[in-house]
């Protein structure tokens, strides 16, 4: 199960959208009438004005499953999984409408609520991805739901606010990481593509306790990005990459080129300058090293000088039958 937070500010054109979309289909409310989405939006509405100075009053998520777990999606079961996952957000007290399409690819669901709560509070929208990445897991581990194969099946083109520029992150960074054998190597990559890394030590000490990635005014933690992106598993895969490196190093500085070997092989002494040259103009060496030499095979001359035996041994007995022929005639 795959989750999308939004907060917006009107409720009319997100109502419209997601109620009025063909085949919709509501299937929960609370605290709203669910004949049409004029009267939803209207009751929605009325229970903001509990917090005027709320300018992003309209909280819509978006849950979708893979098409694979579309047998245990019933419309009920599917409640039941926004009612767990909102309860995991902090999302309580509060009106909502629940909305089935059967539109796109995957089976999928909207949930528009209330940022307003039945008692006038705010319901705050902090940390709402990284909240959401670990309620989708736990739901999707609990009930046995399709895993899916990572970042890379999202649809970036698909993607807009601070989803969009989480993925830019994602993307950017993963491709730094591949490329850096040090912390100085990483900031150094990053910064080519227009991102920032802000370390967050720990009180009064130098000891780096989190990681933050900045691009363009939006800024996120690296395991908000990905939990690949915390600062013990980046630290681990650069040391890791420091030590591929070096053992790559060592093994070319200590491996022996083909011409070094093939010089040993004819002898220590014997020079580039004194090898014979052959009539195609080349010494030795240069025929060796040629990529059209292949040197024949000691069975394959074996076979060779056996056959040019048989047919001389099988001409001498043709002749020696004439000669015995003539003999007889005469």
């Amino acid at each position: 199960m795959i989750g999308k937070p939004i907060t917006g500010k009107s409720f009319g054109g997100c109502v419209h959208y997601v109620v009025d979309k063909k085949d919709a289909v509501i299937l929960d409310a609370n605290g709203v009438r669910m004949q049409n989405a004029f009267l939803i939006t209207q009751d929605f509405n009325q229970q903001r004005k509990n917090r005027p100075g709320l300018g992003k009053a309209v909280g819509h998520l978006v849950l979708s499953w893979s098409n694979e777990d579309l047998p245990k999606l019933s419309n009920t079961i599917m409640v039941e999984r926004a009612k767990e996952y909102m309860e995991k957000m902090n999302i309580r007290n509060t009106q909502y409408v629940m909305v089935r399409h059967h539109d796109g690819n995957n089976p999928h669901m909207h949930i528009i609520y209330n940022r307003v709560d039945n008692k006038g509070n705010t319901i705050s929208d902090n940390n709402s991805y990284g909240r959401n990445i670990k309620a989708c897991r736990e739901i999707t581990l609990k009930h046995g739901y399709h895993l899916g194969k990572g970042k890379q099946q999202v649809n970036r083109q698909a993607l807009t606010g601070k989803e969009k520029s989480r993925y830019e992150l994602f993307d950017a960074i993963k491709s730094a990481v591949k490329q850096s054998v040090s912390w100085k190597g990483l900031e150094s990559n990053l910064q080519a593509k227009g991102i920032q890394i802000d370390f967050k030590m720990r009180s009064g000490t130098n000891e780096v306790q989190g990681i933050s990635f900045e691009k363009d005014g939006f800024k996120m933690k690296g395991s908000a990005i990905d939990r690949a992106f915390s600062y013990g598993n980046l630290n681990a895969q650069l040391n890791f990459n420091q030590q591929r490196e070096q053992q790559h190093i060592a093994f070319t500085e200590n491996s022996p080129s083909v011409a070094h070997q093939i010089r040993e092989v004819l002898g220590t002494n014997y020079q580039h300058d004194s090898q014979p040259v052959f009539s195609s103009g080349k010494n030795l060496l240069e025929i060796l090293l040629s990529p059209e030499f292949a040197p024949a095979q000691s069975g394959d001359q074996d076979d060779a000088k056996i056959y040019r035996k048989r047919k001389k041994k099988k001409k001498r007995g043709q002749q020696t039958d004439q000669e015995q022929s003539n003999g007889i005639s005469r």
